[in-house]
């Protein structure tokens, strides 16, 4: 890799981190269909990679919630731990896969997730409340599925942990998404040493892109506190909807 691609795939990373920072979940869906449709990597190579990116990204990001909003420690232990060991058996399973099919079966998810959050922009959600609504060892069952899932496609665990913790459990935006984060460290981790044993990962790509966003995620964790809800989950929602698109767009 020359001085002008590592310049090239900082930069990216910069755009990566900085929406990882807004939407809480470390850059990693846009990453996957960027490194797919620009890099031509086919999607356990791109999923891998992007993970190389993603594991510092959420771990900042996640210091960055707890400082601006408090994540209470037995919430994130909860889904840390449940998502874990989930994490490590979805990523067993995602690396025997077709990756053809990993593909339109990630595409499928971001779908259903973007309409999901569109849905709720037209029918007023429950109002957050000071406590969840439901108690705290219910997290576990988020942190199990969420954690097959983020093993399975890379990431996804905190995008589906967002919207149920806002709608089933009634917490805040922004609560969600830390807590989101809580939920993904451990599990990224151990889905991104799947990936590298099996020999997806291109770490000459992702690095830069790491260093990119470590530099930026800072930035989006400071848009999301000062945007308005409402906002905050349109963004969401239209984000969602594009990593469809350009995932889709590679044939």
């Amino acid at each position: 890799m020359d001085l002008l691609d590592f310049a090239l795939n900082l930069l990216l990373g910069l755009a990566l981190g900085t929406l990882g920072g807004l939407f809480g979940i470390g850059g990693g869906l846009i990453a996957i269909p960027a490194l797919g449709v620009l890099f031509d990597l086919d999607q356990q190579l791109a999923q891998g990679t992007a993970l190389v990116m993603v594991v510092p990204n959420v771990l900042l990001a996640l210091w960055r919630y707890h400082q601006r909003n408090r994540i209470e420690p037995r919430h994130a232990l909860t889904l840390a731990l449940s998502s874990l060991l989930f994490a490590l058996l979805g990523a067993r399973w995602a690396v025997t896969l077709d990756a053809e099919r990993m593909r339109l079966g990630f595409v499928i998810f971001l779908l259903l997730l973007a309409l999901y959050n569109l849905s709720r922009l037209f029918f007023r959600p429950p109002a957050a409340l000071a406590e969840m609504r439901y108690p705290w060892p219910w997290l576990s069952v988020l942190g199990s599925g969420a954690g097959l899932l983020g093993g399975l496609f890379g990431v996804g665990g905190a995008v589906l942990a967002t919207p149920v913790l806002t709608g089933l459990f009634g917490t805040t935006q922004v609560m969600a998404q830390g807590l989101s984060l809580a939920l993904a460290a451990p599990s990224t981790g151990v889905t991104l040493a799947t990936y590298a044993l099996h020999g997806h990962v291109d770490w000459l790509l992702g690095l830069p892109l790491a260093l990119g966003g470590l530099l930026s995620i800072s930035w989006g964790v400071r848009f999301a506190h000062a945007l308005p809800e409402p906002l905050l989950r349109a963004l969401f929602s239209a984000f969602l909807l594009l990593c469809a698109l350009l995932l889709g767009l590679k044939a």
